[in-house]
C-alpha cells in the first residue's frame, strides 16, 4: 500500500511538472521584458483574469457556458446509453441503421450551426442541441459495442439467478459494459467543451466563447488570454471530476485486470 501511495504521488508530480515549467518560463520571460503584443506578460494576464472573472462577469459568461456544457453532456450520456442498449438488444434494427449512425458521427457539429440558428435560434437551446447532436454518437456506439461484447457466461449468470429485465440491466449489463461506456463518456466530455466554445464564438450574446470573440475583435490580448485561461481551468476541473468518477465506477475492472495479470 505505501508503494502504491508513493507511486501515485510520483505520477502526480510528473503530471504537474511540465505545466509548472512552462508557466514559470512564461512568467520569467515577462519579468525579463521578453514579451510581445500577442504574448503579454503572464503577470498582466493574471491581473486581468482576477479583475474580469472574480466579478459579475463570472455569472454573465461562465455560468451560461458551464450550464450548457453540463446540460448537453447529461442529455448525451442518458440518451446515448439508452439508445445503445436498445440497439444491442435489437440486432436487426442495429444493422439497418448502422450506416446512418456512422454518417452522423462523422458529421462535424460546427457544420450544422447555421441550420440550428435558423430553426432554433441563438439561445441556450441551440447550444445544448448542438452538443447533444455531436456528442451522443460517441456514447451510443461505445455503449452498443460494450453491450454486444459482454461474454455469454456473464449473461448466463444473470439468467441463472432469474433476474428481471430492469434488474439484469442495472446489475449485469451496464456494469459489464461500463469500461467501454465510460470511454465514450470521456471522449464526449471533450467534445461538449469544444462545441460549446465554438457555438458561442460563432453566435451568442453571452458565454466564454462570446467573451473571447469580442476580445479578439478589440485586439485586447490580455482579455483574450484571460478567457482562454478560464476555459482551460474549467476543462481541467471537469476532466479531474470525470477521472474521480471513472476511478470509482471502474474500480472492479482494475481489480479484475490486476488479478488476471498477477
Amino acid at each position: 500500500m505505501p508503494h502504491l501511495t508513493r507511486r501515485r504521488a510520483l505520477t502526480t508530480a510528473v503530471e504537474f511538472s511540465v505545466p509548472a515549467v512552462l508557466v514559470f518560463a512564461w512568467w520569467l520571460s515577462g519579468e525579463l521584458g521578453m514579451t510581445s503584443f500577442y504574448f503579454p506578460a503572464l503577470s498582466a494576464i493574471w491581473d486581468r483574469f482576477m479583475e474580469t472573472w472574480f466579478s459579475e462577469r463570472f455569472f454573465a459568461d461562465v455560468m451560461p457556458t458551464l450550464s450548457a456544457i453540463l446540460l448537453g453532456y447529461a442529455f448525451s450520456v442518458v440518451l446515448g446509453v439508452a439508445a445503445g442498449v436498445v440497439l444491442a438488444r435489437l440486432p436487426r434494427l442495429e444493422r439497418l441503421i448502422a450506416p446512418l449512425l456512422e454518417f452522423f458521427r462523422a458529421m462535424p457539429g460546427a457544420a450544422i450551426v447555421p441550420i440550428l440558428i435558423v430553426i432554433i435560434g441563438v439561445g441556450m437551446e441551440m447550444k445544448v442541441f448542438l452538443v447533444v447532436f455531436s456528442a451522443i454518437w460517441t456514447v451510443l456506439l461505445n455503449t452498443l459495442d460494450g453491450v454486444k461484447a459482454i461474454e455469454p457466461t456473464v449473461r448466463d449468470t444473470g439468467r441463472s439467478y432469474r433476474l428481471s429485465g430492469p434488474t439484469a440491466l442495472l446489475f449485469v449489463t451496464l456494469p459489464a459494459a461500463s469500461p467501454q461506456i465510460v470511454a465514450g463518456m470521456r471522449v464526449a466530455l471533450s467534445q461538449c467543451i469544444i462545441l460549446i466554445i465554438i457555438s458561442e464564438m460563432v453566435v451568442s450574446s453571452s458565454g466564454i466563447g462570446n467573451f473571447i470573440s469580442q476580445a479578439e475583435g478589440a485586439f485586447d490580448m490580455t482579455a483574450l488570454w484571460s478567457g482562454i485561461l478560464v476555459m482551460a481551468f474549467i476543462g481541467f476541473f471537469l476532466n479531474k471530476l470525470f477521472h474521480l468518477f471513472e476511478y470509482r465506477v471502474l474500480a472492479w475492472h482494475r481489480g479484475l485486470h490486476g488479478r488476471t495479470h498477477a
